[in-house]
């Protein structure tokens, strides 16, 4: 399928999730957010998470970072982010969906969070400049991507030297059958575009990251299953 028809596919399927609140089972969504601590971030950032994980339980956030979330859909990981580095850090969310930034700016502002900026663009091509950001973070969204090879050397880009890649995303089985590769509500649903765990590596070593570690979770799908992700930009020689 055309990349064009992939990326407006998946922004329809996303602008109507905006106003829903999406978290609808075990395996996507709000309900991977309770053990988290989510003090002070609205239920409407949370509930509408339609995530595989949650990325800032591993990315060892610091006070005076600046972070990254690519596809921030409703805000949520981008709220938690700030206020874990703080008012000396910030956290920037990107999304290509205008009514999920409407969403993301208004729970920003309910929970008057001063040190977040939510940005429109594509994971393909980052609005921000080279070595502007400490991590790069983000919730079941390269899957989704059409150019993944593209998303991930971007992501390496804006990262300074040293920064720190830590996702959540899924993985597909190596054995995952033709039907599903082609089904594009699975595609949307996060399963049909996924890489395998080989195949995101050796994505990430071609886009320039180093120390690659990718750790499944649980299953979400018969052919496929969430997986931490990390990465690192190396240092500059």
């Amino acid at each position: 399928m055309a990349d064009l028809t992939i990326r407006e596919t998946v922004r329809e399927r996303y602008a109507a999730a905006a106003g829903k609140g999406c978290g609808c089972n075990e395996v996507f969504g709000v309900a991977l957010y309770e053990e988290v601590d989510t003090d002070g971030v609205p239920d409407s950032a949370v509930s509408a998470s339609l995530g595989c994980g949650v990325p800032t339980a591993v990315a060892d956030l610091h006070e005076g970072e600046t972070v990254l979330d690519l596809g921030s859909g409703a805000g949520a990981d981008v709220l938690i982010s700030a206020r874990r580095v703080g008012p000396s850090g910030k956290a920037i969310g990107l999304d290509m969906t205008d009514e999920m930034l409407a969403l993301a700016r208004a729970n920003a502002a309910a929970a008057d969070v001063a040190n977040a900026e939510f940005l429109k663009g594509y994971i393909e091509a980052i609005p921000l400049p080279d070595a502007s950001v400490d991590v790069v973070i983000s919730n079941c969204v390269i899957n989704l991507a059409a150019d993944k090879l593209n998303a991930l050397t971007e992501a390496a880009r804006v990262l300074r030297p040293g920064g720190r890649f830590a996702i959540s995303d899924v993985i597909a089985d190596p054995g995952m059958d033709a039907g599903t590769r082609a089904d594009m509500a699975a595609y949307t649903g996060c399963i049909a575009g996924a890489l395998t765990e080989n195949e995101f590596h050796i994505a990430l070593d071609a886009a320039g990251f180093n120390e690659i570690e990718i750790q499944p979770t649980h299953r979400v799908h018969q052919h496929a299953a969430s997986a931490i992700v990390r990465a690192r930009k190396p240092e500059a020689p």
